[in-house]
């Protein structure tokens, strides 16, 4: 009997931490986030708001939406209240782009503080990382490519090194779990790399280290099967975030303009059956294999479940989490925490000007009217009905 498994309809539970007033400001906000062009000129018009002073219209707008304060102890109340219906939160202090050693020391302090907070309180499960934030893409991509690297470029990969390794390290001493996340295919032999070697020394027993898996890259799941027999062959243990991917476009273009073969699966379907995969690939080793499946696919979610009831496995199995982004597919979220399995949503955090890029590529990804702003639009107003708000 299918007796544990959520009914993603259910809006009541889905939305049962939002008040009216939360509800109707979402629903205008995925309103506006379902015309394009509106979206690219205000991509375009919100660096130059933030210069004239309007910092305060996008902190109670899309900020509020996708973001749970500038700096950790602003996202208090967020983790707590998540916390009440069982959803834990994975801090991610979202600033990118720079280049500086300084910001990536004050970066990786930045973590570091993160990874603290978190060891000190249940309701954050996870850490996470980009190696971006505490390495150049030039260095990243240099090691990838294993070009040779000068004595300056030497030098500064070991700092980049000794950043991740602490990091890493504060993980394993506090008993925090951490995420390290995937990026640009470019960069990320480098990533996979210096990931697994953190495995390699920290998993022995347990699972502190994740490396994450772009699935809607074609290689990933073969990438996953071969880092989990080196684990073996290795004694250790791996820890694998699975997500289909967020940089398909940059991807293909780039691709393109160098004229090296696209990274990026041919078809959806595709990457959807590799998502699919490497779920039941993990849950086939779930003895060596801790994963946290990153997904606002409701096929992909309903059927995780129905493979952990299948094998008789409990919806809290440690080595098994659901997660999806703050401000997005509650109806996934909610419905599976309510019935007991583990799920945490991603967190960002950082100034509004630092975040701003990632709020962009937020708006950019909910365009479709068809894929996430028509799903979230038509259950905020099947909600807002069944209140009668509307």
């Amino acid at each position: 009997m299918d007796t544990n498994l959520p009914n993603f309809e259910n809006t009541q539970i889905a939305f049962a931490s939002k008040t009216d007033s939360d509800l109707r400001q979402s629903y205008l906000l995925f309103k506006l986030l379902a015309f394009p062009k509106l979206v690219k000129l205000g991509s375009w018009i919100s660096p130059l708001a933030l210069k004239l002073g309007f910092k305060s219209i996008i902190k109670k707008t899309i900020f509020k939406q996708f973001v749970g304060g500038e700096h950790i102890k602003a996202c208090a109340e967020t983790v707590n209240h998540l916390n009440e219906f069982g959803i834990g939160s994975i801090l991610d202090y979202s600033v990118e782009g720079k280049a500086e050693e300084d910001v990536f020391n004050a970066t990786a302090a930045e973590i570091m503080a993160s990874i603290e907070n978190a060891s000190e309180n249940d309701a954050i499960p996870f850490s996470v990382f980009k190696v971006t934030g505490v390495a150049s893409m030039e260095l990243l991509e240099a090691v990838s490519h294993s070009d040779e690297l000068n004595t300056e470029a030497r030098q500064a990969w070991e700092r980049a090194r000794n950043r991740v390794t602490a990091i890493c390290n504060l993980a394993y001493e506090k008993q925090q779990k951490l995420f390290i996340d995937a990026e640009e295919s470019w960069i990320q032999n480098a990533i996979d790399t210096i990931a697994l070697e953190h495995m390699e020394r920290l998993n022995r027993d347990q699972v502190w280290i994740y490396n994450t898996y772009q699935m809607y890259r074609h290689d990933r799941l073969e990438v996953l099967q071969t880092h989990y027999q080196q684990a073996c062959q290795k004694s250790f243990k791996i820890g694998a975030k699975l997500v289909r991917g967020a940089y398909m476009e940059k991807e293909r273009a780039r691709a393109t303009s160098k004229g090296y073969p696209d990274p990026i699966q041919d078809t959806k379907a595709k990457t959807d059956a590799d998502y699919n995969a490497a779920l039941h690939f993990c849950l086939n080793h779930i003895n060596n294999i801790a994963f946290c499946a990153g997904t606002h696919n409701e096929e992909s979610s309903l059927l995780l479940a129905k493979a952990i009831q299948q094998k008789g496995l409990q919806p809290n199995h440690p080595h098994i989490w659901f997660s999806q982004l703050f401000g997005m597919s509650d109806h996934i979220s909610f419905n599976l925490a309510h019935l007991g399995y583990n799920v945490a949503k991603y967190l960002p955090y950082g100034p509004v000007a630092d975040v701003l890029p990632y709020l962009i590529r937020r708006a950019q990804e909910n365009t479709s009217v068809k894929g996430q702003t028509g799903r979230e639009l038509k259950l905020i107003i099947q909600e807002l009905n069944r209140r009668k708000s509307i």
